[in-house]
This record gives structure tokens, C-alpha cells and sequence, in this order.
């Protein structure tokens, strides 16, 4: 009997719908996903590396469990379920008066920005022989933030698009592109001389996680690390209208098939994360119960990653070699390149 297709991508249900389960037989592969969590979170402390790209290395080193139909249910729960609360809650991260403090010269270059990024990696991708679909995935992980944005995106896409091979080929290299990012971007800052203001935009503004972005930011100087942490954060906000571009540019994956209700246009959790954004930013929620909002999202975020990347069939992903990773590196060339060049040329 073959096993059922991978579903970390398929939010809407448009491949199949979740099979009914006892809530006991969610615990076995949700257990597994969390203690993956658990051990990626251990050496991201001791070893100082980003916790998704552990979480993502860990799930693949445990791939050969998927072969496991008890822990389909709990997987499943894991990398659909738990993404979507996790996108809702990325709105925690931030506020709108943070992206207005950045001045609206500074916020249109930060949308060019992100808006070049996507662009080049689409014409790459259909240069390279992919779908559109899949430069949008890739480039859309550089331009905005990471890894919770390719999940995001993913979701948005549909299985039918983006299948699960591509996802986590995504996923490899987006976490490696950043890492190598977090190293070699403050020496490029360093190259030209940059004041904090200049360093910290260029930082905030090319640099694909958000944990190397303030890690490198905060390596120049504390000054830079503050308007690297502004600048990352509006490419955060600018994560719910991308998915809503997304969602209307790629409609077809949202058409009634089979009997089936059609998602709506806007996903819910695209509009959950606007509404957090928006409770965020008037004040009333208690810095603690923000801050402990944002650490649910990353450790809900680092579970989904686990459980993808558990679920991933790797034979397809050994197969696909370097070519899909072109997409992202172009991206990530036009990004630095964008934001040097504004840098450079307008701070």
C-alpha cells in the first residue's frame, strides 16, 4: 500500500483532506516532532546556530520515519496545524508605529527591495526551467523572512504548486544562504565604510532570518543592530499583503474540485496576522504577553520545519541537485545588491 501524499504544505486541503483521527493517535508523530524541537533548540544554545536550520537538519536525519504510518496523523498535525498558528502569531513581532519609524524614503526602498528580490527570482526560475510558482517560493523566502516566510508561502501555493521536495530544498537553502549572510554581510559593511544608520539598513534590509539579521546588525555596533532590527521587521509585515498578492495572482489552487468548498481568497491566517499586528501596535497587550507570543510562534514555527522535513521524500530532493538553489542565490545577489545600493547611494 502506498503511503498517503506529504500535506506540510497543503493548508487548504486541496490534495486531500485530513484524515479523521482519534486525538490519541496525533500524540505519536506530534511527540516525535517536538523532541526534534527539543534537541534543535539544545544545540542552538550551545552551538549558537539558528534554531529552524537545527530543527530542519534534525527532522532529516529522522526522514527514515515517515516511512511509519503511525506517526502520519501527528506529522500531519504538526507541519499544517501548528504553521498556521504560528503565521498568525509572526504579527506579534511587530508593530506599525516600527515600520512608520523608518520614514517613508526608507520604507519605499525596503518594498522595492523586497519587490526586485521576487522579481529576479521569477525570471530566474523561468530562465532555469521551473514553475513561477517556485521562483515566488525561493525568492520570496530571501526578500522577506526566511523560513517562516517559505512555510507561509508554501501554504499559500498549494501542494499542487509546490510539492514537498521543493519546499525543503528551500528550506537548505535558504538557512544556508543567511548563515553565510550573518558572516560575510558586516565585512561588506565594513568594506564601504558605512555609518550605523547605512550598515544597519543594509543589514536589516538583505539579510534573510531574523535572527542572523539582528545578530549580524548588532555585531557592527548596537546602534546599527536597532535600525537593522526596524528594517528586518517591516520585511516581516510585509509578509501578509506578499501572501495576499500571492493568493490572488495564483487563484486556480482555490477553485472548488471534487465537491469541495473553494478556500477563500484571503487565508485566515494571513488576516489573523494583520489583526495581531494590529492589537500589537496599539499598546494594550503587555510587553511579556508580546515577547511570549513571538517565542510561541518561533517554537511552533521550528516544530512544522521538524515535521517537514521529516516528511520529506529525500530521494526526489537527491535527485533535483544544485539547480533549484540557483533561484534562491540569484535572489539573494539582487537583495544585497538592492540594499547596498540604497545604502550607499541615499543614507
Amino acid at each position: 500500500m502506498s503511503l498517503p501524499q506529504p500535506q506540510a504544505a497543503d493548508l487548504f486541503g486541496d490534495i486531500e483532506s485530513t484524515p479523521k483521527v482519534r486525538f490519541q493517535d496525533y500524540l505519536p508523530g506530534l511527540t516525535i516532532a517536538v523532541l526534534a524541537t527539543l534537541a534543535a533548540a539544545s544545540l542552538s544554545d550551545r552551538y549558537g546556530a539558528p534554531l529552524t536550520l537545527m530543527a530542519l537538519l534534525i527532522g532529516l536525519a529522522l526522514n527514515f520515519l515517515s516511512a511509519d504510518r503511525r506517526l502520519t496523523p501527528g506529522l500531519t498535525l504538526a507541519s499544517r496545524e501548528l504553521l498556521r498558528w504560528a503565521i498568525v502569531l509572526v504579527g506579534a513581532r511587530i508593530t506599525f508605529a516600527q515600520i512608520l519609524a523608518l520614514g517613508p524614503e526608507s520604507l519605499l526602498a525596503v518594498v522595492a527591495i523586497v519587490a526586485i528580490t521576487i522579481g529576479s527570482g521569477v525570471i530566474a526560475a523561468r530562465l532555469l526551467g521551473f514553475t513561477s510558482a517556485f521562483g515566488v517560493l525561493s525568492s520570496g523566502a530571501v526578500a522577506i523572512c526566511g523560513a517562516s516566510a517559505a512555510m507561509a508561502l508554501a501554504a499559500t501555493l498549494g501542494e499542487r504548486r509546490i510539492r514537498q521536495a521543493e519546499l525543503t530544498l528551500v528550506l537548505v537553502g535558504t538557512s544556508t544562504m543567511s548563515s553565510v549572510a550573518l558572516v560575510v554581510y558586516p565585512m561588506i559593511a565594513h568594506l564601504f565604510d558605512f555609518n550605523d544608520v547605512q550598515a544597519g539598513f543594509f543589514l536589516g534590509a538583505s539579510i534573510h532570518d531574523v535572527a542572523q539579521t539582528l545578530g549580524a546588525g548588532y555585531a557592527f555596533s548596537p546602534g546599527a543592530g536597532e535600525t537593522a532590527t526596524i528594517v528586518k521587521l517591516a520585511r516581516v509585515a510585509l509578509l501578509a499583503p506578499v501572501l495576499a498578492l500571492v493568493a490572488v495572482t495564483f487563484p486556480a489552487a482555490f477553485k472548488i474540485t471534487g465537491g469541495k468548498r473553494a478556500a477563500p481568497l484571503l487565508p485566515w491566517f494571513v488576516a489573523g496576522f494583520f489583526v495581531v499586528a494590529a492589537i500589537n501596535s496599539t499598546g494594550i497587550i503587555p510587553a511579556v504577553m508580546s515577547g511570549a507570543a513571538a517565542q510561541a510562534s518561533a517554537a511552533m514555527l521550528a516544530v512544522s520545519v521538524a515535521a517537514t522535513a521529516i516528511r520529506s521524500p529525500l530521494a526526489e530532493i537527491m535527485k533535483a541537485g544544485p539547480k533549484p538553489l540557483l533561484i534562491g542565490a540569484i535572489a539573494s545577489i539582487a537583495s544585497m545588491a538592492a540594499a547596498l545600493g540604497f545604502a550607499a547611494l541615499r543614507l
